[in-house]
């Protein structure tokens, strides 16, 4: 999949539709933009994006969000994809799209893309990792230089493994592997060089709704201002979708 940057088009207004704005995508969270001002500002295809998570979101209105472009560099190549993580009160709604030229000149392209929503009641752990630079300097106001997000809910563990040691550097016999386990089904990290410190804080605060509305507390009031007319429910997707920024 190689990128080609997505060029912004004037939004037009389709009949029985308000313009761009989706049923569910305003928030009324600490965070630093709304979803839909979020989506724009990643630039990664954001019309095609938000009818994806508003139909996901199948009526439900947001509670807290968290939206991650990520880019990656392949040879002659730069890939990007987009992650999109909704909470509403009662679900986690993953929306993963990348995408893909068909042709060596970059005519034909296709968007790939996935979704899954996931039962808050079945979020096991919420998981944040945190890098603080210069830490023998550390003030309180010192923001976090690096966050990962780890979520489980599945049961999905990572295995890294890597050759054993005994601690001698002339050693060479054979100590077999040693290794960790990690409980995760989506992991994504936020730097604050690449993404900026209003992302690594989204993040923070992404989490901590997350927490709240998993364990019953106290957990933003969603928006429930004027917008589209609540979809018919159609169910939600109870088989695992592959996404690609899993580790």
């Amino acid at each position: 999949m190689s990128f080609q940057s997505p060029t912004s088009k004037p939004q037009a207004t389709v009949p029985g539709r308000p313009g761009t704005h989706h049923q569910g995508l305003h928030d009324h969270s600490a965070q630093g933009q709304s979803l839909e001002g979020a989506l724009q500002q990643a630039g990664f295809y954001p019309r095609l994006v938000a009818d994806v998570v508003a139909d996901a979101l199948d009526g439900r209105d947001c509670v807290a969000h968290l939206v991650h472009l990520e880019t990656h560099f392949d040879r002659a190549e730069v890939r990007r994809h987009i992650t999109v993580l909704v909470l509403t009160e009662d679900m986690l709604v993953i929306t993963h799209v990348d995408d893909q030229q068909l042709d060596e000149a970059g005519e034909q392209t296709v968007a790939q893309v996935s979704t899954e929503s996931v039962p808050v009641a079945q979020i096991r752990s919420v998981v944040l990792s945190y890098v603080y630079a210069q830490p023998q300097d550390y003030k309180s106001s010192d923001p976090v230089r690096e966050l990962t997000l780890s979520i489980a809910w599945s049961g999905g563990q990572r295995l890294d493994m890597g050759p054993a040691s005994c601690g001698d550097p002339q050693c060479e016999a054979d100590h077999g592997y040693s290794g960790t386990i990690a409980q995760e089904d989506i992991v994504l990290r936020i730097s604050a060089e690449a993404d900026g410190l209003q992302a690594v804080q989204d993040a923070k605060l992404f989490a901590r709704a997350l927490r709240a509305v998993n364990t019953g507390s106290s957990a933003p009031v969603p928006h429930t201002g004027p917008g589209l007319p609540p979809r018919p429910r159609m169910g939600v997707f109870g088989s695992r979708v592959s996404r690609g920024h899993q580790r």
